[in-house]
């Protein structure tokens, strides 16, 4: 009697041995040949054709020695220091433009130089020549003559993102080429003049995906594989480092203007500015040595007028409180430049400041920036 419970349990037993090893093979035969690559390999590999690597040289002065503090044993020791040397410099690169053979990248990567070598992304290395840079907004053209399978990058739209959304960025740091970091967007509008260059018209992308020396003209991607920006610096600190980008919308436009071979124009008025809120107004007016009283309210505060400039055609003054350009209300610097940017040369705007206790409705006229050099 005891033999029949035993045969059953064999029988389950065997059972399920054999459905555990048509389970194994079923699982074996199903199983993929590769894991899946992630949205950043598939992403990086739609844009990395369109991504290149620019070598730049340039002829410098050599800084003279004191001559006093060079005796003539020190002359045949090191030389005659006149004359000049080779710099050599390094950027990325994205092309805009695969028939014309158009790569948009960084001003600051072609400026003043006398030689422009591009290594596309086959290997290939063709010489290039700079069609047209704008120092304001940092942004130039490289033309090269070997048009051939050149593949250009999709371009996404820069006001679209949002705080959060995937960054990727590509490029060449320290010359390593076809490097590629993931990041988020960790802010958008930054104002390029609160990271210290006052000569430079750009609210940019910031992200925490690494971009390095060498990044800069390289593309800034979005998970789909769109170039939404233009890698053009970088802040390290403590543990982590900041990078920027300029939106891939402004680089649009301006690369259209510089493709041509033509100038962008950018407007302006003249002043140098500061913020001013209704607090800060407030704490200098009640401070007994305070140089003047300013207007308790928000604004752009005039701190200084350019000589010869529109404003100070228009009889602007330092000390000015800026509220209003065109009918729209100015609240600090930065929405004073924007209205100004989007402004017609020669075109007169109605200008609403206080001055002391008086509002004061003036007229000016923006003029083309004038150009650096």
């Amino acid at each position: 009697m005891r033999r029949l419970p035993l045969l059953l349990l064999g029988l389950c037993c065997g059972l399920l041995v054999s459905l555990g090893g048509v389970g194994a093979v079923w699982a074996v035969e199903d199983a993929p040949s590769s894991p899946p690559h992630s949205f950043v390999a598939e992403a990086a590999r739609a844009v990395a054709p369109a991504v290149v690597r620019i070598d730049t040289e340039r002829d410098v002065a050599r800084q003279p020695f004191d001559p006093a503090m060079l005796d003539p044993l020190l002359r045949d020791l090191f030389g005659d220091p006149a004359g000049s040397m080779r710099e050599r410099g390094q950027g990325s690169g994205v092309i805009i433009d695969g028939a014309k053979g158009l790569i948009l990248t960084n001003a600051h990567v072609v400026d003043q130089v006398d030689r422009v070598e591009v290594t596309l992304a086959d290997g290939r290395h063709v010489d290039g020549a700079v069609v047209g840079a704008d120092p304001v907004t940092d942004l130039a053209v490289v033309k090269v003559e070997e048009t051939h399978d050149l593949k250009a990058a999709r371009l996404g739209d820069s006001e679209a993102l949002e705080v959060g959304d995937w960054a990727i960025a590509l490029g060449s740091p320290y010359g390593l080429e076809r490097t590629v970091t993931l990041g988020i967007i960790s802010s958008l509008h930054r104002d390029i003049n609160a990271l210290g260059f006052a000569d430079k018209r750009l609210d940019l992308i910031q992200t925490d995906a690494a971009i390095n020396p060498g990044n800069s003209g390289g593309p800034l991607i979005n998970a789909v594989g769109d170039v939404i920006g233009i890698n053009t610096l970088v802040r390290s600190g403590p543990g982590a480092g900041l990078g920027f980008a300029i939106p891939i919308n402004l680089a649009r436009n301006v690369s259209a203007q510089l493709s041509t071979g033509g100038q962008v124009i950018h407007p302006y008025l003249g002043l140098q500015l500061v913020p001013l809120t209704a607090r800060r107004a407030r704490d200098n007016n009640r401070d007994p040595n305070a140089l003047l009283q300013l207007p308790e309210r928000d604004g752009a505060l005039v701190q200084r007028v350019l000589e010869g400039s529109p404003a100070e055609a228009a009889g602007l003054r330092r000390g000015d409180l800026v509220v209003s350009l065109a009918d729209h209300s100015v609240t600090d610097p930065r929405t004073l430049l924007q209205q100004v940017e989007h402004a017609t040369v020669g075109q007169s705007l109605s200008l609403t400041v206080i001055r002391g206790q008086r509002e004061l409705n003036l007229s000016i006229k923006p003029a083309a920036l004038p150009q650096a050099g």
